[in-house]
């Protein structure tokens, strides 16, 4: 009997549980169903006693609320706001969003995972605490995602659904900071926290600015105390494009070039029907249109006809992509140390921007110094195979074109201004449009990201390009400090046109007067080597990235250093052309000169792995390097010249770099203003990987590619067939 009982009791209990498993069940996946549809529309019991209670007069304490003020922004923020320092409606917001933190209510706590708190790797650069820009999205919509009813969940479903009782933004506080606990590189501004808030809509910015100061004055901030940062609130974004980007005049001055660009193309497009005797269903819009009759009209007078077919799409591209084969007289290794170069520098580029965007700067560097890398980290090297190519193409087509000379020889004074007055203007004339257009896109594009980028801007071309447009105008901006120019990266382009200008007035010299040229191509070639090291010791030059930034201005993107490849290749052109250099060796022998040339220029390439010299012995590698490299791609392009080559110089030779080499200019131009923009765009910092690098370099490759294509057929092509036009009275023909 008593057995009997205690199976009974036994019974009862296990369908006691049984049921009461059911019943949470049930009530879970009515909790789901009322929390997916409806949680958006009410609060838990939880939050209505915790309000009920506030409004009785109640305070809500919480254990945790000591730590949270040291620990997260957002919350030590709603912790200094008051009457006093923010407007009625931001302060009530503020303090339902710290009322709900504490009574951990969905909504509440979204807002506090949405905001940045201190991740791990501040030592070696991570400065964005960026938080979740997606997740304070959340906060205010519901999240658009679907899970399955049939399995129970212990997460609380209105954290999907419940949304905040009022109007949320993410938005970015810059803050300075002065920890001795970081590396500091000295490569611009590094040490700036971003910390991403999302704050109440109703709160303006300068208002959060001031309870950030309040905040960081008070001494609340638990990373101070431990890191030493003494941080100093900079500014803050709210990552909104402001109306004053469709006021720029760049704005008005791009749309402007874009539209006439498209009309002129449109008109070319249209001559080009009309030549092909087509039917008017065939074209671009019906002949009946009162608009294409008025442009028939038009395009019956002949000069407009020989202007609009600068324009041809069709034919341009022809020329661009057309491969060929090689000519008498051409040199066809310079397409690709060209091309290559230009891709080289593209990587290094991509590295470069990496750098303000990645939150391990220090593995950056370190993977920069490493032997791998080398061919990345020195890039800008490559930028000498550009002059040193310049001078020897311009030595060597002046003194091939002996028309030109005899009319230099047979002119006056005022004869030859002209004449040099009117290479001057062909050659601007094919270099400006495209420059030009890129420099008023680089001016909205950081209007732009300086208005939504999650990231601080260190070069801020924006303002620079309105304050400095004028040097870059004039192709003087290297001559000024690198950190003051618009579009940095134009500095060699500078250089080049300065350098053209220069070797023309040194060669018309040279065409009346053989002596006086050589002497002062001599001088200059002995005072760029004295002035290098000159500069090189009194500002104790090294290899290692902080001192190249710093001595930018004097070394990196000074004319008087830059032009050494340049007067090289202008000598060794001399040489080739007047002296009748002739490589008379055996065909081992010339074999391997291409391999020790080719090892030099490697070596040259990698001299750079110790960057801890003396100065001394730095500024002789830099400059006698660089000399010995200009040597090697001069041995190059004469060897290319003369017909002679190895395996590999055969591949530079390939007729596919023809297409990459008419490129050039544009990737050399738009790389880094693509690579910067992309960058900027991101939500949040990322980790430098090598294979990562990898991927990233060729995604970058292919998309500057591309955009180089299309700049090029609207702003470079067409105005090179307009400068033929102009000075030979005709377009240049494919």
């Amino acid at each position: 009997m008593e057995r009997h009982w205690k199976s009974v009791l036994i019974i009862s209990i296990l369908a006691f549980v049984a049921d009461a498993a059911v019943n949470e069940s049930t009530v879970r996946r009515h909790r789901y169903d009322h929390g997916l549809f409806n949680a958006s529309l009410e609060l838990s019991a939880e939050v209505i006693a915790t309000d009920n209670r506030e409004k009785e007069g109640f305070t809500v304490q919480s254990r945790n609320e000591p730590h949270l003020i040291r620990s997260s922004v957002i919350f030590g923020l709603t912790k200094a706001a008051n009457e006093s320092n923010v407007s009625p409606s931001c302060h009530n917001h503020l303090k339902q969003v710290q009322r709900g933190i504490l009574s951990k209510q969905p909504w509440a706590m979204k807002v506090l995972d949405a905001s940045g708190t201190k991740p791990s790797g501040f030592v070696f650069g991570q400065n964005y605490w960026l938080g979740s820009r997606e997740a304070c999205r959340g906060v205010q919509n519901p999240v658009g995602i679907t899970l399955s009813r049939n399995y129970e969940r212990v997460m609380h479903y209105s954290i999907l659904t419940q949304s905040a009782p009022f109007g949320m933004d993410y938005r970015v506080i810059y803050l300075k900071h002065r920890s001795p606990w970081q590396v500091e590189i000295k490569v611009m501004s590094e040490q700036v926290l971003h910390i991403g808030l999302c704050l109440p809509s109703s709160c303006r910015s300068e208002e959060v600015k001031q309870l950030a100061r309040d905040y960081v004055a008070g001494g609340s901030f638990a990373e101070d105390d431990i890191f030493d940062i003494q941080p100093e609130v900079l500014y803050m974004k709210d990552l909104k494009l402001s109306e004053r980007f469709f006021q720029r005049l760049t704005f008005r001055l791009v749309v402007a070039a874009i539209l006439v660009t498209g009309a002129l193309t449109l008109c070319a497009q249209q001559l080009r029907v009309a030549k092909r005797g087509d039917e008017p269903d065939t074209g671009l819009a019906p002949v009946e249109s009162e608009i294409w009759q008025a442009m028939d009209f038009i395009l019956k007078w002949q000069p407009l006809q020989n202007f609009a077919s600068c324009f041809d799409v069709a034919n341009n591209w022809g020329k661009i992509s057309a491969m060929r084969t090689n000519q008498p007289g051409e040199i066809p290794i310079m397409n690709g140390l060209r091309s290559v170069c230009a891709i080289l520098i593209l990587v290094f580029h991509v590295m470069w921007y990496m750098y303000f965007t990645v939150h391990n700067k220090t593995e950056l560097i370190s993977y920069a110094e490493t032997v791998f890398f080398q061919y990345v980290s020195t890039a800008p090297l490559l930028v000498d195979v550009f002059f040193t190519i310049s001078g020897f193409l311009q030595t060597y087509n002046f003194l091939r074109n002996t028309k030109q000379l005899e009319a230099v020889r047979r002119n006056g004074l005022w004869g030859n201004v002209k004449l040099f007055g009117k290479l001057l203007f062909h050659r601007y004339l094919r270099l400006g449009p495209l420059y030009l257009v890129v420099m008023g896109s680089v001016d909205l594009a950081f209007a732009y990201i300086g208005d939504v980028s999650v990231f601080h801007i260190n070069e801020r071309f924006d303002e620079l390009c309105t304050q400095h447009w004028w040097r870059n105008l004039l192709f003087i901006q290297n001559l000024f400090d690198h950190r003051e120019m618009c579009a940095n990266w134009s500095w060699s382009l500078a250089c080049d046109m300065q350098f053209f200008l220069l070797a023309n007035i040194v060669l018309f010299i040279y065409a009346r007067h053989p002596k006086v040229g050589k002497v002062l191509t001599v001088s200059g070639l002995l005072a760029t080597i004295i002035w290098s090291y000159g500069i090189g010791i009194s500002t104790k030059f090294e290899f290692s990235f902080d001192s190249t930034y710093a001595t930018g201005t004097q070394i990196y993107t000074s004319p008087f250093v830059r032009v050494l490849p340049y007067i090289v290749g202008s000598i060794v052109a001399w040489g080739f052309l007047e002296q009748r250099f002739q490589m008379e060796m055996s065909e081992r022998r010339t074999r391997r000169m291409w391999h020790l040339s080719l090892q030099v220029f490697v070596g040259c390439i990698y001299s750079t792995v110790k960057r801890d010299l003396g100065y001394l012995i730095t500024i002789s590698l830099f400059v006698l390097g660089r000399g010995l490299f200009s040597l090697t791609v001069c041995w190059m392009i004469v060897g290319s010249a003369s017909g002679s080559g190895v395996w590999w110089s055969r591949l530079l030779e390939a007729k596919c770099f023809q297409h990459l080499n008419r490129l050039s200019y544009a990737i050399y131009l738009l790389n880094p203003l693509v690579i910067a923009l992309v960058y900027s765009l991101a939500s949040t910092s990322s980790a430098v990987d090598p294979f990562l690098l990898t991927v990233i370099c060729c995604g970058f490759t292919m998309i500057v590619y591309l955009a180089s294509i299309a700049f090029s057929l609207a702003f470079e092509v067409p105005y090179g067939n307009l400068s033929s036009l102009l000075l030979r009275g005709k377009p240049k023909t494919a």
